[in-house]
């Protein structure tokens, strides 16, 4: 259980939280995320250095960033939009410490604001582990409860990473 002075110190940085839209990050806010990628993340998707995950970045095309942060320059959440193939894709990743607040559903809704249908591949199991060693929990169930379909047949399985692709698609349009 948190302590009085841990449970301040989180309340405090979730207050006053802006979404930021972008086209680039500068070098603050790209060390943040490159941290919060690989502190949330499972160990086996992280990036051993900065230029490795700017190089991932630069590869993106019409890579939009949406930052979740403080009044105190603390990004505690990214997500991310681009497309491939013709089709509109978008990563997300919050820190550990806001999870369960309805911010990562809030960071959703700005994205599907701005698009029509999202791609995704979410990992579907809880046998990664984190950088910290915890264990990393399938967002799996969050993703269904924003209204994203699970396309179960349609997987990624790679050295990396095994996911299965989900889509959401405004169906007001």
């Amino acid at each position: 259980m948190a302590s009085l002075a841990e449970q301040k110190s989180r309340k405090q940085m979730t207050e006053n939280l802006e979404i930021i839209q972008t086209n680039e990050l500068n070098e603050q806010a790209k060390m943040q995320v490159f941290d919060l990628w690989n502190n949330e993340y499972p160990v086996k998707l992280s990036y051993n250095n900065l230029t490795e995950f700017d190089k991932y970045l630069k590869n993106l095309s019409n890579l939009k960033h949406f930052l979740l942060t403080s009044d105190i320059d603390i990004i505690l959440g990214w997500a991310l939009t681009f497309d491939r193939d013709n089709d509109k894709w978008f990563a997300i990743i919050l820190s550990e410490k806001i999870k369960g607040k309805g911010l990562g559903r809030k960071m959703l809704d700005e994205i599907k604001n701005n698009e029509s249908i999202l791609n995704g591949w979410v990992i579907d199991h809880n046998n990664d582990k984190k950088i910290n060693g915890e264990q990393y929990i399938s967002p799996l169930k969050f993703y269904e409860k924003c209204g994203f379909e699970i396309l179960s047949e349609v997987r990624l399985e790679l050295d990396k990473i095994s996911a299965v692709k989900i889509i959401w698609m405004n169906k007001k349009q």
